[in-house]
């Protein structure tokens, strides 16, 4: 009578060396890769072809993977078995006690077959008949593994070497052999070596043991993994679609693979040679090699015109993907990523996946699909980290000019302060930034960088009391001209710093607003002057910041008359700044506020766009004036409807009313801008702007975060998504500060899916099990 093997299906794993197709949410066990099902179908149709015996299927995968497993194995017989579903991953060691215990519990001490849930096997028989060619040595208490005679020097896989024949001694089965050990990927001398002889062969990661015996092995060599299992899989919820260990006692399981934990210490572990055809389907290469081809030895799938092209494996899953002349090269492309390799080093795509992790790209994450947006939060960790960790530590310390006093103007990309002349918007905005991290709970020196910023800018006093426009570097006065624009800039960093605790600011923010009522406010009452001297020309640009600090005085002493102050801007929005025809907001106006002459009169900025817009929102909460909603949504949309670069996703520097670009560069700021505005309007009564959000998000760390040097940011993106900058202008940091430290408000709470990055310390989040940050769409 056959015995019974209960079988155990690993699908926890993630498949990277097939990135960008395979990925977290989709891994490459549920990929189609030859038009005949899944891999983890084809494994479990597979384990069920076996003719006699009882053979009860398990499948242990992830749990943020179970609803997919019940999609793609509904009406499957699982002969007994079910699914075991994982909290959070811990490798393979843990996967395989749970494995043993739970045949232990159901069936006493059984044989076991663990097989991975993504690899390529041809025949059933074949498969079957090796694994019955084991039963014998693994009743007798041998681990049996199955080796793979090899057929090229391969640098990708593990390999056994066998020693002698077991049935020699033991009458344990023809051909099983004793392993003498596992090797490591080789290099390719040692694989070409390993190729040359009789003893050495692929390690299929197939295993065959009673139960009993690879308990013995944890409590003999990792005790801690089994009991620690034992536990979880005693208090483990169980309903009709399967068992869910619980993430408490199973996180705590140390996450470490099998092979380390027990099999490296065993010597009771045999081998026996497949007699099937394998590949474990982990590189391009591997896949190249296990596919049909055609009469040039290509793999052409999907939306593909390849011509000249010979031995590669050229894949579309999304737009047209057009090749010539390619000799052994890899090419796969999806909507949003494209990787290219020899074909000989497309394993080395898992050095490409550790860089995207390290930077916390989401293209390693999530699958782009027309049906699935990021929820909120996806992004929290990488935020958090690159703002707490990454930047305000670079900025706080070289940022600093400890010589001179204040703050440098911009850096060179290696990190040398440039020798500039500091605007004191500048200076005013590193004071402002600091005060509001340290409200946010930045435990970094933010009192003596505003104290610091604060006596450096009196420097720059006039001697009618105002600040000057710009200081040299030693805090000499440079341009003693008093504008507006520069006035705002200095009454929100003092509101914040008095916010924050600073001693001097709520003084020093009562003269600036004195000098900005006596020398800067249009003596007709339409608003502010550019500077003190007046000018021809009129912009609505400062008025935008002046809301933006009359609003931040409010907000910090609740007098009322600083939203007075801001509905008198706020009228001239209204009046004469926004088109009710285009949707558009005027940059540049004569002094009886009609649009300037020529193309300055035309000239619409994006960036603007998305301030105006969550200003507009900011007031309206304040005083109840809900009609400035419709304004703001129409602020956004123009913006997004014309002022977009529809290859990146960025916003332009400019356009005109008409819509054409006139600024074809995207500068970093209105991308900050854009998630500000997003998160504004994203309001109870719609549209729902969470998606939104977090992809303005990503698109400002994909093009001018995660490229520049740790802490820095690209400011300047050419209209073909080539970086143009040639240093980081310090005045960016307090719109991406502001921008961000409003979406970890936003997300506050949000139960995200991590995106740590090893090395990196993860970001606090609420004791919720972690779920997937995505959802699909009805």
């Amino acid at each position: 009578m056959a015995e019974r093997i209960s079988c155990f299906v690993m699908s926890g794993g993630v498949g990277s060396r097939l990135w960008p197709l395979s990925r977290e949410d989709n891994p490459k066990q549920f990929h189609d890769l030859s038009g005949d099902g899944s891999m983890l179908v084809k494994t479990v149709r597979r384990l069920k072809a076996r003719e006699e015996g009882q053979t009860p299927v398990h499948i242990i995968a992830a749990e943020r993977n179970a609803e997919r497993i019940r999609t793609d194995l509904a009406g499957f017989d699982y002969s007994g078995g079910g699914a075991i579903f994982e909290p959070v991953g811990r490798n393979t060691a843990a996967a395989v006690a749970i494995a043993a215990l739970h045949t232990l519990n159901s069936h006493g001490d059984g044989i076991v077959l663990i097989v991975p849930s993504d690899h390529a096997i041809t025949t059933d028989r074949q498969f079957w008949d090796s694994v019955e060619a084991g039963v014998p040595a693994a009743k007798a208490g041998q681990v049996v593994v199955f080796g793979m005679k090899p057929t090229r020097p391969e640098t990708g896989y593990g390999y056994i070497e066998a020693g002698d024949d077991l049935a020699e001694q033991d009458q344990q089965g023809a051909g099983v052999r004793r392993v003498v050990r596992f090797v490591e990927k080789p290099d390719a001398e040692t694989a070409s070596r390993y190729l040359a002889t009789s003893d050495f062969f692929w390690n299929t990661g197939i295993f065959l043991f009673r139960a009993a015996v690879i308990r013995a092995a944890f409590l003999n060599h990792h005790r801690d993994i089994w009991l620690q299992a034992e536990r979880a899989l005693d208090t483990a919820a169980r309903d009709l679609s399967g068992i869910y260990l619980p993430l408490d006692s199973y996180a705590s399981i140390p996450s470490i693979s099998v092979d380390y934990a027990i099999m490296e210490h065993l010597c009771n572990i045999a081998m026996v040679p497949a007699r099937f055809r394998w590949s474990d389907l982990g590189s391009w290469q591997s896949l190249l090699e296990a596919s049909r081809t055609d009469e040039r030895g290509n793999v052409v799938i999907g939306d593909v015109v390849a011509i000249d092209c010979e031995r590669s494996y050229l894949r579309s899953g999304g737009r047209l993907l057009s090749v010539v002349g390619l000799k052994d090269v890899a090419v796969v492309a999806t909507d949003d990523a494209t990787f290219v390799a020899p074909v000989a080093e497309s394993q080395n795509v898992k050095h490409v996946v550790e860089q995207l992790e390290k930077w916390g790209r989401l293209e390693v994450k999530f699958t782009p699909a027309h049906d699935r947006v990021v929820l909120p939060g996806a992004w929290r960790q990488r935020v958090a980290h690159w703002l707490f960790e990454e930047t305000l530590p670079r900025w706080s310390t070289a940022g600093v000019d400890e010589r001179h006093g204040g703050f440098h103007e911009a850096f060179a990309f290696d990190g040398t302060p440039l020798c500039k002349p500091k605007r004191m918007r500048t200076m005013a905005r590193q004071v402002y930034a600091y005060s509001v991290a340290k409200l946010r709970g930045w435990d970094g020196p933010a009192d003596d960088l505003i104290a610091h910023g604060i006596a450096f800018m009196e420097k720059g006093r006039t001697k009618r009391g105002g600040w000057a426009r710009t200081l040299n570097v030693d805090g000499s006065i440079a341009d003693p001209c008093e504008d507006a624009y520069d006035h705002a800039c200095v009454l929100l960093a003092l509101a914040y710093a008095h916010r924050a605790g600073n001693p001097d600011a709520l003084a020093r923010g009562e003269e600036a607003m004195a000098f900005v009522e006596t020398w800067l406010e249009d003596e007709r009452l339409t608003g502010f002057l550019e500077t003190c001297d007046g000018t021809e020309l009129r912009r609505s640009n400062p008025h935008m910041h002046l809301l933006e600090a009359f609003l931040a005085w409010h907000e910090v002493t609740g007098a009322r008359s600083y939203l007075r102050r801001a509905a008198r801007i706020v009228d001239l929005f209204r009046t004469h700044f926004f088109d009710p025809e285009s949707w558009t907001l005027g940059e540049y106006f004569d002094n009886e506020w009609k649009p300037a002459p020529g193309g300055q009169g035309v000239w619409t900025e994006p960036g603007h766009h998305f301030e105006w817009a969550s200003l507009l929102v900011e007031f309206a909460a304040r005083t109840k004036q809900s009609d400035l909603i419709p304004f703001a949504r129409k602020l956004y949309s123009s913006a997004v409807a014309n002022g977009l670069n529809r290859a990146t996703g960025l916003a332009y520097g400019a356009v005109s009313r008409d819509g054409l670009p006139l600024d074809l560069i995207s500068r970093s700021w209105p991308q900050a801008e854009a998630i500000k505005a997003a998160i504004a309007l994203d309001r109870p009564e719609g549209p729902d702007l969470k998606p939104e959000i977090e992809a303005r998000v990503g698109r400002l760390f994909r093009w001018h975060i995660d490229p520049a040097p740790t802490g820095f940011w690209i400011d300047r993106i050419d209209e073909r998504g080539k970086a143009v900058a040639g240093e980081v202008p310090a005045s960016i940091f307090y719109h991406l500060v502001t921008a961000l430290m409003q979406y970890l408000d936003k997300t506050e709470g949000a139960v995200v899916h991590s995106l740590a990055v090893p090395g990196v310390a993860a970001v606090a989040e609420p004791a919720e099990p972690a779920r997937p940050a995505l959802r699909v769409i009805a």
